[in-house]
């Protein structure tokens, strides 16, 4: 996210009452319900995480403990066995 300077978009008199609560603060403005974006749709993260997980499960299927398969994805074993989890269970629908 990069900052953009308030007095370059807003008109004064809207830069004047933002001033008059938040006089130099820096400000989160979300975007409006329709131009809300889903986690990782800019981005590959959410395509590069389903890869990493069918790969952690077919790692588990083919005989890496959860212990094994923590420390070779750097994750917890909980998170390894909430992936094997919902992968089982999208591999059984």
């Amino acid at each position: 996210m990069s900052y953009i300077k308030a007095e370059l978009i807003l008109p004064q008199e809207v830069l004047e009452l933002v001033q008059k609560y938040a006089d130099g603060q820096c400000l989160y403005i979300p975007r409006k319900k329709g131009n809300m974006k889903a986690w990782g749709e800019n981005t590959l993260s959410r395509e590069l995480m389903k890869e990493r997980n069918k790969s952690i499960f077919l790692d588990y299927c083919n005989g890496l403990s959860t212990a094994q398969l923590a420390e070779k994805y750097f994750l917890s074993i909980k998170s390894i066995q909430r992936i094997v989890l919902v992968e089982r269970r999208k591999k059984a629908s």
